[in-house]
């Protein structure tokens, strides 16, 4: 069953997926859902320190059965199973339980989860009152030897499927000094910070991968060995090529801050001279456009903005946008480009 698919359509970000962990995980169990590398793990331990509880995690793909179960043990005449202490600790303590690579699990690992997550008990034991007990993994569209999940497991866990929100990333990597570098660009190309997965086993940005590349570019720069070539090859090992080959060309090119997209708009002469870079931004304000994020931008600007750009540059920004440039006050400036190219 692919419980992903199904619901895509009803995602949450992981902000709002971790009040609703913290608001009720102590009653009901859930699974989260997402393509590799959005943040979920991260999210849950930090959703368990918050709330001032330890976290213990299980991986899916390395137990077995006898894991979740236990191993029988001869008390009298009886044969008494025993819970390994990851799932019940010896001292009665309130823990979250962060079961991940859930929907990876052999299909009797699964099986052996049935009665932790809906009655939060393994065999006779209970576990403390008020834990958690959370689960994650990636959906079988994501390419990442997911199984089928039973209609019994499914039916016992609330399934929230989780996207990635480029504002919340962005708060979060300021804190944890993602490099400048890096949340420009993002800043710049949201769909950038998730890509589709690849049928090939190659690498795709993804939130992970953009902050393993900031860290790994943070060392090599300590190390003093960050050149071209460096850049270059820890970029394409960790990212989408198209993402991998921008980043580096715009590196490069010494841009150094960029602006709001905004601010191009309104002063057009701030567009950087470098052919990459000035790409990078016509493509950025095109991509804004398209979402329908500029709209606090005055007509004016607009009209002035694009009649000051070259004629490829104006086509390459109207084409299938006409419409929403409309909208934002270019009825005048497409006129005058349609002339121009029908040389009337």
């Amino acid at each position: 069953m692919d419980a992903g698919a199904s619901a895509l359509q009803q995602s949450i970000t992981l902000k709002q997926a971790k009040k609703l962990v913290q608001c009720m995980a102590h009653e009901q169990s859930f699974l989260l859902l997402s393509p590799p590398g959005v943040g979920k793990s991260e999210m849950v331990y930090q959703a368990a320190a918050e709330a001032g509880l330890p976290c213990r995690s299980l991986l899916g793909t390395q137990i077995a059965p006898e894991d979740v179960s236990g191993v029988p043990k001869i008390v009298g005449e009886r044969s008494v199973f025993c819970p390994p202490r990851i799932l019940l600790p010896e001292i009665p303590q309130t823990f979250c339980l962060f079961l991940d690579e859930l929907p990876a699990c052999a299909p009797d690992v699964q099986k052996a989860f049935y009665s932790l997550l809906l009655e939060r008990r393994l065999g006779e034991h209970a576990l403390p009152a008020g834990t958690w007990v959370i689960a994650a993994g990636n959906r079988q569209q994501d390419r990442a030897l997911v199984r089928a999940m039973s209609s019994a497991l499914v039916n016992r866990v609330t399934i929230l499927n989780l996207r990635v929100d480029a504002d919340e990333w962005q708060d979060w990597a300021r804190k944890a000094g993602i490099r400048a570098d890096i949340r420009n660009y993002i800043s710049f190309m949201p769909d950038a910070l998730m890509r589709e997965v690849p049928h090939d086993p190659q690498p795709f940005s993804t939130p992970r991968a953009w902050a393993e590349l900031s860290q790994a570019l943070d060392m090599a720069e300590a190390a003093g060995i960050l050149s071209r070539d460096t850049r270059r090859a820890l970029a394409f090992g960790r990212l989408s090529a198209e993402d991998a080959a921008v980043f580096c060309a715009l590196a490069e090119e010494t841009v150094g801050t960029l602006a709001p997209v905004e601010g191009y708009i309104e002063h057009p002469d701030t567009l950087p001279k470098g052919e990459t870079a000035r790409w990078f931004i016509l493509n950025a304000i095109r991509q804004n456009v398209a979402a329908g994020r500029l709209g606090k931008v005055k007509p004016r600007a607009v009209a002035r903005f694009l009649r000051g750009l070259p004629t490829e540059a104006q086509l390459t920004l109207l084409t299938d946008l006409v419409e929403q440039w409309g909208a934002l006050g270019a009825d005048k400036a497409m006129l005058a480009l349609l002339r121009t190219v029908t040389k009337q």
